[in-house]
């Protein structure tokens, strides 16, 4: 079959918010999250083997990456390098939505702390 087609109405009625895509079943080289997160919410410090880029659609974020904080809004792309612990947490008063694009077939990745996986 020369394409995939993966339907939003064929997710579970209960699958979360968050999206998430691996591409290797369908010969994409790059997985991905569409997030989709409350005010308040994180995600904790984690590394993966690759590169991550967040594209931020709606609300705002601060990013941990190494020993920096950087704040983003819509429009603004984050990178991080492999192997840079790295984890972010929605301080807006909105939904926070954006793309993190994995630069790998599959998702690798290693929580720092055990709590937070």
């Amino acid at each position: 079959m020369p394409h995939h087609m993966l339907r939003a109405a064929d997710r579970p009625k209960d699958a979360p918010k968050t999206i998430k895509f691996e591409g290797a079943p369908y010969g994409a080289a790059i997985s991905f999250f569409a997030v989709v997160s409350d005010p308040g919410k994180r995600v904790g410090l984690h590394v993966h083997p690759y590169t991550e880029t967040w594209i931020v659609q709606e609300g705002t974020v601060r990013f941990f990456a190494g020993k920096d904080l950087v704040e983003a809004r819509p429009g603004d792309i984050m990178i991080v390098e492999p192997e840079t612990p790295h984890g972010f947490e929605n301080i807006g008063g909105d939904v926070l939505k954006m793309m993190c694009v994995h630069d790998s077939e599959r998702i690798i990745q290693t929580f720092l702390d055990p709590d937070d996986a």
